[in-house]
């Protein structure tokens, strides 16, 4: 059932009634690291069950924050895209995830990390001022997941997925699951990665997207 109305003329209380369900918030993350099918988004949020996936899906689109597209060629079928309402959010997910990073607790083997946190987490370190003038593309690799950043003058676009075009580094974390991301970056500052393209860029890498709190 739909979440009644709070009844006040507030900011706050009208992003709730739209966006404060369970998993409602998980979904627009996935989405914010790359558009998705429903079956993709089943994937990547193992234990929504798939009642409250359609419903949650069917409730941001009538909240006009998703919306349905043709997914392009060589895919089929729809995929659920955002819409400049739905990516309007960015900056407070990343802003309740760099509060949630503080109430983790230590890492342990096993926990699940979500590679679409992770492509929050370079969106969320990323130092415009250093990245200044600055045009280059990275893929990191990680036991299966796939992210990508790519800066054009100093404006980046990341997310999960290859990177649109051949990039100019590719790094590749060892280990057999995904890590957090500043096991990531530990990786890279030590050099504890593989390398595919000029190794200057994994230096340029560490300095543009610089960890805080993550």
């Amino acid at each position: 059932m739909r979440r009644k109305g709070f009844d006040q003329y507030c900011g706050l209380a009208r992003a709730l009634e739209l966006i404060g369900e369970r998993w409602a918030l998980l979904i627009i993350r996935e989405l914010l690291a790359h558009p998705g099918r429903y079956t993709d988004l089943l994937d990547e949020l193992p234990g929504i069950p798939t009642n409250v996936l359609s419903t949650r899906l069917k409730e941001l689109e009538e909240a006009g924050i998703v919306e349905r597209r043709i997914a392009p060629a060589p895919q089929r079928g729809v995929v659920y895209v955002l819409t400049k309402a739905g990516e309007g959010l960015e900056a407070a997910v990343v802003t309740l995830a760099l509060w949630g990073n503080g109430q983790l607790g230590e890492y342990q083997t096993g926990d699940r990390v979500p590679p679409s946190s992770l492509a929050m987490a370079l969106r969320a370190t990323f130092n415009r001022d250093t990245a200044r003038g600055l045009t280059a593309s990275w893929e990191i690799r990680a036991a299966g997941a796939v992210l990508h950043a790519v800066i054009t003058d100093g404006h980046l676009t990341s997310g999960t997925g290859p990177a649109p075009t051949e990039p100019d580094l590719v790094v590749t974390v060892p280990g057999d699951a995904v890590p957090p991301y500043r096991e990531i970056m530990r990786a890279i500052k030590c050099g504890e990665v593989e390398l595919s393209g000029p190794p200057s860029l994994l230096d340029t890498f560490a300095r543009v997207f610089t960890p805080r709190a993550i």
